[in-house]
């Protein structure tokens, strides 16, 4: 987004919300003057101030303290920034841009997120599925982060071969992007032959099946491949609707029937029924073009 924007040629700058501490997180945003508070021996410069006029991008802000929070949300709608322990604010233009894995709308209800600060944020939203919802990205990533790591390490071109591929696709990766990206790291740095076959994962199966067995919440499949982690505690017998949510992660075919109980269940609330059968809102809009359905005949 800062590369591709008018701003591509000003600074950029992250921080992780959960990295530091609730008062080191305030110094690291709006700065502090000299003697602020006990080891503040010099000003600071924070990070809204030293990114003026480019992108400042936060990430876990769902995270944030309260209080980090209000000041937060006072730059955000005025434009200025005051140090800790300062007495006046300073003007300055910066590109904000947050990500959180928890849901914002339920941290509000809950009273761990500011509803002002929400609405503020919430301009342009941006959802990125879990991994284990568009397994056709995963040759994609898999590719990138091998080549990566043929270069870090010297490994000259290796590839992954189609059978690796198949078993990396049939994997939940409960840990997302970061999950694969270190399994692909392994193999590379073990692996000696050229052609990196699903042999090859054999360690990390292993430790996977380990982790499965120490968790139990995740749901039970079908005919899986023993390397996607899942329970072996039995379940009641599922609705329709809940069958299709326990299937997630895998590429499911919904039926008519399926959505027209959910869309039926959520009052025809299309962002509560993507919800509740588990799916993007603009995944469900596929099926229901695909099976020629329209909000009258679901109803």
């Amino acid at each position: 987004l800062h590369d591709e924007s008018p701003r591509r040629e000003k600074p950029f700058a992250a921080l992780n919300c959960t990295a530091i501490s609730e008062q080191l997180l305030e110094s690291e945003l709006f700065g502090h003057e000299r003697g602020a508070f006990t080891g503040a021996t010099r000003e600071h410069h924070g990070y809204f101030e030293r990114v003026d006029g480019g992108t400042l991008f936060l990430d876990e802000i769902g995270d944030m303290p309260m209080h980090t929070q209000t000041k937060l949300l006072r730059v955000l709608e005025d434009g200025r920034v005051q140090r800790v322990g300062g007495e006046k604010s300073r003007q300055v233009d910066v590109r904000f841009i947050g990500a959180t894995n928890i849901p914002l709308e339920q941290a509000v209800a809950e009273k761990h997120f500011r509803a002002d600060l929400y609405h503020r944020m919430a301009v342009l939203r941006i959802h990125l599925p879990s991994l284990r919802e568009r397994p056709e990205d995963i040759p994609l990533l898999a590719e990138i982060f091998l080549q990566e790591f043929n270069s870090k390490y010297g490994k000259g071109s290796k590839r992954l071969t189609n059978e690796a591929i198949r078993l990396l696709q049939s994997y939940l990766w409960p840990g997302n992007v970061r999950e694969l990206k270190n399994a692909v790291e392994r193999v590379v740095v073990e692996s000696e032959a050229e052609a990196i076959g699903a042999r090859a994962f054999s360690e990390w199966i292993r430790e996977r099946q380990q982790f499965a067995g120490a968790v139990s919440s995740l749901p039970v499949r079908q005919n899986l491949p023993a390397v996607i982690p899942y329970s072996s505690i039995k379940q009641p017998p599922l609705s329709p609707v809940d069958a299709v949510q326990s299937t997630m992660g895998q590429r499911v075919e919904l039926s008519a029937e399926v959505i027209r109980q959910a869309y039926q269940d959520e009052a025809g609330n299309l962002s509560a029924v993507a919800r509740r059968l588990g799916i993007h809102r603009a995944t469900l809009y596929r099926h229901l073009q695909r099976l020629n359905l329209t909000r009258q005949d679901l109803t």
